[in-house]
């Protein structure tokens, strides 16, 4: 497998941007010599793995932005026929315990989200992961408006997990960004704080964006 350095300017990154618009998936990953699944059953996060190989991604599995040196995150985006998004996206892990003076200003979020790169994928269900088709990517950064919406679903879901209520939380909470759990099975448990204060098992949570709101951001710059 051919390693790419990270870019290490943001025109460089859109350069290799416009490079893989157009392209599949399987071109890609034959051009890249990057393993490529039959189906995404077991291997659900591909695409966007293959596209951090491809754009030179550094940051792995740290809490920081994937392009880390110019502070910009990848958002791989499923999208219809009609170019609508087919599923939410997964933002960061959501912290259960030790949220003690944590703040908007300092919580994973805000520093996935001040800078994203989305790259829109034509993936419907009917063809097949390695024939779907990059479409072009863009640099978007939250409105006033829009970071003043992920703060206020981040800011009410975390009172609620601080206060020992993490059961009452559902997708149906937030208005933008809603906490569902993320786990690859329901054996895989973690530290929360319960009703009484104590410690609580429970499954890992996860942040993701309501697709209402992505579709909303496809929109305002497909506009433009």
């Amino acid at each position: 497998m051919q390693r790419v350095s990270p870019p290490l300017s943001i025109s460089e990154l859109m350069q290799r941007v416009e490079a893989i618009a157009g392209t599949t998936l399987g071109e890609l990953a034959a051009q890249f010599k990057f393993k490529s699944p039959e189906d995404l059953l077991k291997e659900k996060g591909w695409p966007g793995q293959l596209i951090e190989h491809v754009l030179g991604a550094s940051a792995g599995s740290k809490p920081v932005p994937d392009f880390e040196h110019i502070g910009v995150e990848l958002k791989t985006l499923p999208i219809s026929y009609q170019g609508k998004p087919l599923e939410t996206t997964y933002v960061s892990i959501v912290p259960l315990t030790d949220l003690t003076g944590l703040s908007w200003h300092q919580s994973s979020v805000k520093k996935k989200l001040t800078h994203v790169l989305w790259l829109p994928i034509l993936a419907e269900r009917d063809i097949a992961p390695v024939d779907r088709t990059i479409g072009t990517g863009f640099l978007w950064q939250p409105s006033v408006e829009q970071e003043a919406q992920l703060r206020r679903d981040w800011e009410e879901q975390i009172e609620l997990i601080a206060l020992g209520r993490i059961q009452e939380i559902s997708g149906h909470l937030g208005e933008v960004m809603q906490i569902r759990p993320k786990a690859a099975n329901s054996k895989v448990l973690t530290d929360a704080i319960g009703p009484n204060g104590g410690l609580i098992k429970t499954l890992p949570r996860g942040f993701y964006l309501k697709t209402q709101f992505t579709q909303n951001i496809l929109m305002n710059h497909f506009a433009n």
